[in-house]
């Protein structure tokens, strides 16, 4: 069994515990929050003993090997790092670092120490998303694909009464790009690669940090046009279109649903059932790395690409990070 310790205790985390105990690869260790009490607590409803308040603790802590990371953004990066000198395998929500540089560090940090590092983007590995990319060339050659996540967010409304939540505060290194806008990103790296261009534009809050924003990517023979928004809610699938026919992904981040529509009009639902925890994908596919002790090189290779190309789009956004500097 993998013995894991977790840094964070929002929903996000309870739900990762939930997929990774379903999985049966691991059992719950240890939790850290920046309140003893607060990790105390959660620690409480899982039956663990040990809680941290005290990262260097946690990360000389000898009955942990795995560490799952959903602290704010911004400090991704820099717990990766030091879990794993360490010698702890890490699993850290996406944006697994603020910036392309610090992506390098940590995956450079991984292979220093003999251990597995793994951006927790479920999208990829679950069941609907593999049926779409298998599907891919049935559609014949690629000529656009409309890729979308836009979702009002529950902490904008404290924004606009003049709060700062972490969501839209760049000392987190927040904002649309860095959270839904990362599915979009990924998404679209997972399915066709590289872009061998990219037109990013975005309108920027008041905060330094973007609230919805657009992009288009060149491919060969074809565009990706991106949409995200963390200010506004869509109704509307995302969409690859081909010479043969178009493929429908409703909520492509969690693979909601699957059609396929050929260039005759015959409509066809690929969708296939999924567990109702889709972070029980993720946690498995980690599972079966820390297990080799080797990291998946497509999962490196993506991870590396989407930061490399949301940094690209910030830079061309305006949007900056203290984490920059």
């Amino acid at each position: 069994m993998i013995k894991l310790a977790v840094i964070g205790t929002s929903w996000i985390t309870e739900r990762f515990i939930a997929g990774a105990i379903a999985s049966g690869k691991y059992e719950l260790k240890a939790v850290y929050s920046r309140s003893l009490e607060q990790a105390k607590a959660f620690a409480e409803k899982f039956a663990v003993e040990l809680a941290f308040d005290n990262l260097d603790q946690l990360a000389e802590c000898r009955e942990i090997d795995t560490v799952y990371i959903a602290s704010p953004n911004s400090y991704h990066a820099p717990q990766s790092i030091q879990m794993m000198k360490q010698g702890k395998h890490v699993i850290c929500e996406k944006p697994m670092a603020s910036n392309y540089t610090q992506a390098q560090l940590a995956y450079k940090t991984a292979e220093e120490n003999n251990v597995v590092l793994f951006e927790a983007f479920m999208s990829p590995y679950l069941p609907n998303f593999q049926v779409m990319k298998a599907q891919l060339p049935s559609l014949g050659s690629i000529r656009k694909a409309h890729i979308t996540y836009c979702q009002y967010s529950s902490r904008y409304p404290k924004y606009l009464n003049g709060e700062n939540p972490n969501t839209f505060n760049p000392e987190f290194s927040n904002g649309s790009i860095m959270d839904i806008g990362f599915y979009c990103v990924g998404s679209m790296i997972e399915l066709f690669g590289e872009p061998k261009s990219i037109q990013a534009q975005a309108h920027l809050l008041d905060s330094g940090v973007d609230g919805n924003g657009s992009i288009i990517c060149g491919y060969d023979g074809f565009d990706v046009v991106v949409m995200h928004s963390k200010t506004s809610d869509s109704y509307v699938p995302s969409e690859i279109q081909g010479e043969n026919g178009a493929i429908l992904a409703d909520m492509i981040s969690i693979g909601e649903k699957i059609t396929k529509i050929t260039r005759g009009g015959k409509t066809e639902n690929l969708t296939v059932e999924q567990n109702d925890n889709p972070m029980i994908y993720e946690a498995l596919k980690f599972a079966e790395q820390v297990e080799a002790n080797q990291m998946d090189k497509h999962a490196v290779e993506r991870s590396l690409l989407i930061s490399k190309v949301t940094t690209e789009i910030r830079k061309q956004t305006g949007v900056v990070f203290p984490a920059d500097s």
